[in-house]
């Protein structure tokens, strides 16, 4: 299982690591508007960029960074998942312009955090972690930030969905 710290602190993940090579688990979150999605229903590549808070700085730096990416990456599909709820998402976007990303909600279930092995007992939010998935939905990178409050290595997961292409 991961090890990560949130602000110095050790916290408890919730879920099965997932590792390069493994079949990505499915998932259901919710999108904006309240409709359910899927794993499943993202044909080609997906990079899931997993962050604790929309509202916090370097969860907002690192969905703006991956917006820009999207725009440049073809037939890369770029999720980010929080435990926020959908409308803080919807507004958050629209606040940014923000519109290369599906931001998803994991709030009702936490199924997608179980899944990945990304929830944070302690506080009920996603520890930050990006995962590449391919077309075979065969996970192609995966990182597990170990400080939370830290930023992913952005380029390894662009990198990734490249080659993945």
């Amino acid at each position: 299982m991961a090890s990560i710290t949130f602000k110095n602190n050790p916290v408890t993940l919730v879920g099965d690591e997932v590792k390069v090579g493994d079949k990505a688990p499915n998932f259901t979150v919710l999108a904006n508007d309240l409709s359910e999605v899927s794993l499943e229903q993202y044909d080609g590549i997906k990079l899931i960029s997993v962050i604790p808070s929309i509202d916090t700085g370097v969860c907002d730096a690192q969905t703006r960074r991956f917006n820009e990416e999207a725009a440049q990456l073809d037939n890369v599909n770029v999720l980010t998942i929080s435990m926020d709820l959908p409308f803080a998402q919807r507004r958050w976007c629209g606040s940014n312009g923000i519109e290369n990303v599906d931001t998803l909600s994991d709030h009702r279930d936490a199924y997608f955090g179980e899944a990945f092995g990304v929830l944070i007992k302690e506080m009920r939010l996603l520890a930050r972690a990006v995962f590449v998935v391919n077309s075979q939905n065969e996970v192609v990178h995966a990182e597990y930030v170990s400080e939370a409050t830290n930023h992913p290595d952005y380029e390894a997961a662009i990198s990734a969905a490249k080659d993945a292409q």
